[in-house]
Protein backbone atom coordinates (compact mmCIF):
# COMPACT_ATOMS: atom_id res chain seq x y z
CA UNK A 1 0.00 0.00 0.00
CA UNK A 2 1.47 2.97 -1.37
CA UNK A 3 0.76 6.04 1.15
CA UNK A 4 1.43 9.69 -0.44
CA UNK A 5 2.00 12.88 1.68
CA UNK A 6 2.67 16.68 0.31
CA UNK A 7 4.29 18.80 2.87
CA UNK A 8 4.07 22.63 2.00
CA UNK A 9 7.37 24.19 2.90
CA UNK A 10 5.83 26.78 5.01
CA UNK A 11 8.50 28.12 7.16
CA UNK A 12 8.34 28.11 11.26
CA UNK A 13 6.67 24.98 12.60
CA UNK A 14 4.53 25.03 15.58
CA UNK A 15 3.14 22.33 17.79
CA UNK A 16 -0.29 22.21 16.18
CA UNK A 17 1.49 21.27 13.06
CA UNK A 18 3.28 18.21 15.09
CA UNK A 19 0.37 16.82 16.78
CA UNK A 20 -2.35 17.38 13.92
CA UNK A 21 -0.05 15.89 10.72
CA UNK A 22 3.40 15.93 11.06
CA UNK A 23 3.20 13.07 13.89
CA UNK A 24 0.82 11.12 11.50
CA UNK A 25 3.28 10.84 8.66
CA UNK A 26 6.38 10.32 10.38
CA UNK A 27 3.92 7.24 11.67
CA UNK A 28 2.75 5.82 8.49
CA UNK A 29 6.05 4.93 7.54
CA UNK A 30 5.92 1.87 9.75
CA UNK A 31 2.38 1.26 7.69
CA UNK A 32 2.97 1.27 4.53
CA UNK A 33 4.96 2.52 1.63
CA UNK A 34 5.46 5.91 2.11
CA UNK A 35 6.64 8.50 -0.17
CA UNK A 36 6.58 12.30 0.93
CA UNK A 37 7.38 15.25 -1.18
CA UNK A 38 7.99 18.88 -0.16
CA UNK A 39 5.47 20.64 -2.53
CA UNK A 40 7.99 22.85 -3.74
CA UNK A 41 5.75 23.56 -6.99
CA UNK A 42 2.89 24.52 -5.01
CA UNK A 43 4.57 27.23 -3.08
CA UNK A 44 5.28 28.69 -5.75
CA UNK A 45 1.28 29.74 -5.78
CA UNK A 46 2.27 31.99 -2.46
CA UNK A 47 5.50 33.08 -2.46
CA UNK A 48 7.22 34.69 -5.11
CA UNK A 49 10.45 35.32 -3.07
CA UNK A 50 13.39 33.26 -4.43
CA UNK A 51 15.39 33.26 -1.66
CA UNK A 52 12.35 32.69 0.61
CA UNK A 53 11.34 29.85 -0.93
CA UNK A 54 14.83 28.37 -1.21
CA UNK A 55 14.77 28.72 2.69
CA UNK A 56 11.72 27.40 3.40
CA UNK A 57 12.59 24.26 1.23
CA UNK A 58 15.95 23.37 3.09
CA UNK A 59 14.24 24.58 6.49
CA UNK A 60 11.36 22.30 5.92
CA UNK A 61 13.58 19.21 4.42
CA UNK A 62 15.82 19.54 8.22
CA UNK A 63 12.80 19.84 10.09
CA UNK A 64 11.15 16.46 8.42
CA UNK A 65 14.17 14.93 9.29
CA UNK A 66 14.79 15.88 12.76
CA UNK A 67 11.09 14.89 13.65
CA UNK A 68 11.91 11.31 12.33
CA UNK A 69 11.52 10.70 8.31
CA UNK A 70 13.96 8.56 7.36
CA UNK A 71 14.86 8.17 3.91
CA UNK A 72 16.07 4.68 4.07
CA UNK A 73 12.30 3.76 5.76
CA UNK A 74 10.07 6.00 2.98
CA UNK A 75 10.66 8.03 -0.03
CA UNK A 76 11.42 11.91 0.63
CA UNK A 77 12.07 14.25 -1.86
CA UNK A 78 11.52 18.00 -3.26
CA UNK A 79 8.78 17.85 -5.92
CA UNK A 80 10.82 20.10 -8.26
CA UNK A 81 13.80 17.58 -8.47
CA UNK A 82 10.99 14.95 -9.92
CA UNK A 83 10.10 17.29 -13.64
CA UNK A 84 8.01 14.32 -14.98
CA UNK A 85 5.14 15.49 -12.30
CA UNK A 86 5.10 18.73 -14.73
CA UNK A 87 4.49 16.67 -17.70
CA UNK A 88 1.68 14.53 -16.54
CA UNK A 89 0.45 17.82 -15.26
CA UNK A 90 0.26 18.93 -18.66
CA UNK A 91 -1.57 15.52 -19.99
CA UNK A 92 -4.02 15.50 -16.88
CA UNK A 93 -5.02 19.07 -17.96
CA UNK A 94 -6.27 17.69 -21.51
CA UNK A 95 -8.67 15.65 -19.82
CA UNK A 96 -9.75 18.25 -16.75
CA UNK A 97 -12.78 20.37 -17.39
CA UNK A 98 -13.38 24.04 -16.30
CA UNK A 99 -16.11 23.20 -14.45
CA UNK A 100 -14.70 20.67 -12.15
CA UNK A 101 -11.72 23.38 -11.54
CA UNK A 102 -14.18 26.20 -10.82
CA UNK A 103 -16.36 23.98 -8.89
CA UNK A 104 -12.78 23.26 -6.01
CA UNK A 105 -13.73 25.55 -2.90
CA UNK A 106 -10.13 25.85 -1.88
CA UNK A 107 -9.56 28.32 -4.99
CA UNK A 108 -12.69 30.30 -4.14
CA UNK A 109 -11.45 30.37 -0.61
CA UNK A 110 -7.98 31.58 -1.15
CA UNK A 111 -9.40 34.20 -3.60
CA UNK A 112 -12.20 35.33 -1.15
CA UNK A 113 -9.23 36.00 1.46
CA UNK A 114 -7.61 38.52 -1.29
CA UNK A 115 -4.51 36.08 -2.45
CA UNK A 116 -4.55 36.92 -6.64
CA UNK A 117 -5.90 34.52 -8.80
CA UNK A 118 -3.76 33.31 -11.77
CA UNK A 119 -3.82 29.96 -13.24
CA UNK A 120 -1.50 28.55 -11.22
CA UNK A 121 -3.84 28.80 -8.11
CA UNK A 122 -6.55 27.59 -10.07
CA UNK A 123 -4.92 24.41 -11.62
CA UNK A 124 -3.57 23.97 -8.36
CA UNK A 125 -6.02 20.71 -8.00
CA UNK A 126 -4.26 19.10 -11.53
CA UNK A 127 -1.16 19.01 -10.02
CA UNK A 128 -2.15 17.55 -6.94
CA UNK A 129 -3.82 15.22 -9.28
CA UNK A 130 -0.35 14.48 -11.16
CA UNK A 131 1.43 14.31 -7.59
CA UNK A 132 -1.07 11.52 -6.60
CA UNK A 133 -1.37 9.85 -10.11
CA UNK A 134 2.08 9.78 -11.20
CA UNK A 135 3.08 6.96 -8.16
CA UNK A 136 0.40 4.92 -8.20
CA UNK A 137 -0.77 6.27 -4.90
CA UNK A 138 -3.52 4.22 -2.59
CA UNK A 139 -3.95 6.48 0.06
CA UNK A 140 -3.72 10.16 0.74
CA UNK A 141 -3.80 11.30 4.25
CA UNK A 142 -5.51 14.71 4.30
CA UNK A 143 -7.13 17.26 5.99
CA UNK A 144 -11.00 17.78 5.51
CA UNK A 145 -10.64 20.97 3.32
CA UNK A 146 -8.66 18.67 1.05
CA UNK A 147 -10.82 15.83 0.74
CA UNK A 148 -12.37 17.37 -2.61
CA UNK A 149 -8.70 17.12 -4.50
CA UNK A 150 -8.83 13.78 -3.99
CA UNK A 151 -12.11 13.53 -5.27
CA UNK A 152 -10.98 15.61 -8.46
CA UNK A 153 -8.18 13.31 -8.44
CA UNK A 154 -10.42 10.72 -8.81
CA UNK A 155 -12.37 12.60 -11.55
CA UNK A 156 -9.56 12.89 -13.21
CA UNK A 157 -7.89 9.60 -13.48
CA UNK A 158 -11.28 8.38 -14.61
CA UNK A 159 -11.33 10.98 -17.46
CA UNK A 160 -8.36 9.82 -18.77
CA UNK A 161 -8.73 5.93 -18.26
CA UNK A 162 -12.19 5.77 -20.22
CA UNK A 163 -10.72 7.92 -22.84
CA UNK A 164 -8.16 5.65 -23.65
CA UNK A 165 -9.77 2.27 -22.04
CA UNK A 166 -7.18 1.82 -19.98
CA UNK A 167 -6.63 0.97 -16.14
CA UNK A 168 -3.05 3.01 -15.86
CA UNK A 169 -4.15 5.42 -13.37
CA UNK A 170 -5.05 3.75 -9.94
CA UNK A 171 -8.18 5.42 -8.35
CA UNK A 172 -6.38 6.97 -4.53
CA UNK A 173 -8.76 7.07 -1.22
CA UNK A 174 -8.36 10.16 0.84
CA UNK A 175 -7.81 9.12 4.54
CA UNK A 176 -8.96 11.48 7.24
CA UNK A 177 -7.85 10.67 10.77
CA UNK A 178 -11.15 11.62 12.66
CA UNK A 179 -8.37 11.14 15.73
CA UNK A 180 -6.81 13.62 14.89
CA UNK A 181 -5.55 16.29 17.82
CA UNK A 182 -7.24 19.84 17.34
CA UNK A 183 -4.43 21.51 19.08
CA UNK A 184 -5.54 24.81 21.27
CA UNK A 185 -3.50 27.87 20.28
CA UNK A 186 -2.88 30.10 23.16
CA UNK A 187 -6.11 31.56 23.05
CA UNK A 188 -8.21 28.65 22.75
CA UNK A 189 -8.84 28.54 19.54
CA UNK A 190 -7.53 25.74 17.04
CA UNK A 191 -3.64 27.18 17.02
CA UNK A 192 -2.54 28.43 13.80
CA UNK A 193 -0.13 31.13 12.58
CA UNK A 194 -3.04 32.97 10.57
CA UNK A 195 -4.23 33.79 14.18
CA UNK A 196 -0.76 34.54 16.11
CA UNK A 197 -1.58 31.93 18.59
CA UNK A 198 0.93 29.34 18.41
CA UNK A 199 4.00 27.50 20.43
CA UNK A 200 6.95 26.97 18.19
CA UNK A 201 8.56 23.62 17.81
CA UNK A 202 12.21 24.65 17.17
CA UNK A 203 12.03 28.56 18.77
CA UNK A 204 14.93 29.40 20.73
CA UNK A 205 14.13 29.00 24.47
CA UNK A 206 13.12 32.88 24.84
CA UNK A 207 10.68 33.27 22.43
CA UNK A 208 8.85 29.61 23.39
CA UNK A 209 8.82 30.71 26.97
CA UNK A 210 7.05 34.14 25.90
CA UNK A 211 4.57 32.08 23.88
CA UNK A 212 3.68 29.75 27.02
CA UNK A 213 3.59 32.42 29.53
CA UNK A 214 1.20 34.50 26.85
CA UNK A 215 -1.54 31.41 27.28
CA UNK A 216 -4.86 33.27 28.09
CA UNK A 217 -6.46 32.09 31.61
CA UNK A 218 -9.36 32.86 34.04
CA UNK A 219 -8.14 35.68 36.59
CA UNK A 220 -8.30 33.36 39.92
CA UNK A 221 -6.32 34.21 42.64
CA UNK A 222 -2.91 31.89 44.29
CA UNK A 223 -5.65 31.33 47.04
CA UNK A 224 -7.95 29.99 44.84
CA UNK A 225 -8.82 26.28 43.70
CA UNK A 226 -8.60 26.57 39.97
CA UNK A 227 -10.80 24.85 37.06
CA UNK A 228 -8.40 22.35 34.70
CA UNK A 229 -11.39 21.00 32.51
CA UNK A 230 -11.63 24.24 30.24
CA UNK A 231 -8.31 25.50 30.92
CA UNK A 232 -6.09 26.45 27.63
CA UNK A 233 -2.86 25.21 29.55
CA UNK A 234 -4.18 21.76 31.36
CA UNK A 235 -5.55 21.00 27.30
CA UNK A 236 -1.64 21.58 26.22
CA UNK A 237 -0.36 19.68 29.07
CA UNK A 238 -2.67 16.66 27.83
CA UNK A 239 -0.53 16.27 24.52
CA UNK A 240 2.96 15.94 26.86
CA UNK A 241 1.59 13.54 29.88
CA UNK A 242 1.07 10.64 30.85
CA UNK A 243 -2.68 9.86 33.05
CA UNK A 244 -0.74 9.44 35.81
CA UNK A 245 0.98 13.06 35.49
CA UNK A 246 -2.35 14.37 34.52
CA UNK A 247 -4.22 13.39 37.63
CA UNK A 248 -1.39 14.92 39.75
CA UNK A 249 -1.59 18.25 37.62
CA UNK A 250 -5.95 18.03 38.29
CA UNK A 251 -5.17 18.02 42.03
CA UNK A 252 -2.67 20.75 41.79
CA UNK A 253 -5.45 22.89 40.24
CA UNK A 254 -7.85 22.07 42.70
CA UNK A 255 -5.05 22.72 45.60
CA UNK A 256 -5.11 26.64 46.40
CA UNK A 257 -1.99 28.39 46.63
CA UNK A 258 -0.39 27.75 43.05
CA UNK A 259 -1.02 30.25 40.16
CA UNK A 260 -1.25 29.62 36.12
CA UNK A 261 2.16 31.15 36.07
CA UNK A 262 3.20 27.54 37.86
CA UNK A 263 1.16 26.06 35.63
CA UNK A 264 2.71 27.54 32.75
CA UNK A 265 6.17 26.78 33.91
CA UNK A 266 5.07 22.90 34.38
CA UNK A 267 3.97 22.68 30.58
CA UNK A 268 7.12 24.78 29.16
CA UNK A 269 9.10 22.16 30.78
CA UNK A 270 7.60 19.61 29.33
CA UNK A 271 7.27 20.76 25.98
CA UNK A 272 11.34 21.46 26.14
CA UNK A 273 11.44 18.38 27.58
CA UNK A 274 9.40 16.40 24.80
CA UNK A 275 11.18 18.38 21.72
CA UNK A 276 14.62 18.37 23.06
CA UNK A 277 15.79 15.02 21.05
CA UNK A 278 14.64 16.61 17.99
CA UNK A 279 16.09 20.05 18.69
CA UNK A 280 19.72 18.27 18.90
CA UNK A 281 18.84 16.81 15.58
CA UNK A 282 17.80 19.66 13.99
CA UNK A 283 20.91 21.75 14.87
CA UNK A 284 23.06 18.58 13.34
CA UNK A 285 21.16 18.91 9.48
CA UNK A 286 21.56 22.67 9.92
CA UNK A 287 25.21 22.50 10.37
CA UNK A 288 25.34 20.01 7.69
CA UNK A 289 23.74 21.52 4.67
CA UNK A 290 25.45 19.22 2.47
CA UNK A 291 23.93 16.07 3.90
CA UNK A 292 20.23 17.27 3.63
CA UNK A 293 21.05 17.98 0.18
CA UNK A 294 22.07 14.70 -0.76
CA UNK A 295 19.23 12.87 1.29
CA UNK A 296 16.99 14.89 -0.98
CA UNK A 297 18.92 13.61 -4.31
CA UNK A 298 18.56 10.46 -2.97
CA UNK A 299 14.87 10.61 -2.60
CA UNK A 300 14.72 12.07 -5.80
CA UNK A 301 16.61 9.14 -7.48
CA UNK A 302 14.42 6.76 -6.02
CA UNK A 303 11.19 9.04 -7.24
CA UNK A 304 12.30 9.68 -10.35
CA UNK A 305 12.56 5.66 -10.97
CA UNK A 306 8.83 5.25 -10.63
CA UNK A 307 8.12 8.95 -12.56
CA UNK A 308 9.99 7.51 -15.37
CA UNK A 309 8.85 4.39 -15.70
CA UNK A 310 4.95 5.72 -15.57
CA UNK A 311 5.88 8.69 -18.13
CA UNK A 312 7.50 6.05 -20.46
CA UNK A 313 4.60 4.12 -20.65
CA UNK A 314 1.75 7.21 -20.73
CA UNK A 315 3.28 8.81 -23.40
CA UNK A 316 3.29 5.56 -25.40
CA UNK A 317 -0.21 5.39 -24.95
CA UNK A 318 -1.31 8.92 -25.82
CA UNK A 319 1.10 9.15 -28.96
CA UNK A 320 3.94 11.11 -27.83
CA UNK A 321 6.41 8.64 -29.39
Amino acid sequence: MRILSGIQPSGTLHIGNYFGAIQKIVESQEKGDLFAFLASYHALTTVKDKELLEKNIFEAAVNFLSVGIDPEKCTFWAQHHVKEVLELYWLLSNHTSMGLLERAHSYKDKVAKGIIANHGLFSYPVLMAADILLYDSNIVPVGKDQMQHVEITRDIANSFNNHYKTDIFVLPESKVDENVATVPGTDGAKMSKSYGNTIDMFGTKKRIKKQVMGIVTDSKELNEPKEWENCNIYKLCELFMNEEELKELQERYATPGEGYGHFKLTLLDKINEYFAPYQEKREHFIANPKEVHEILAYGASKASKVASEKMRVLRDLVGLI
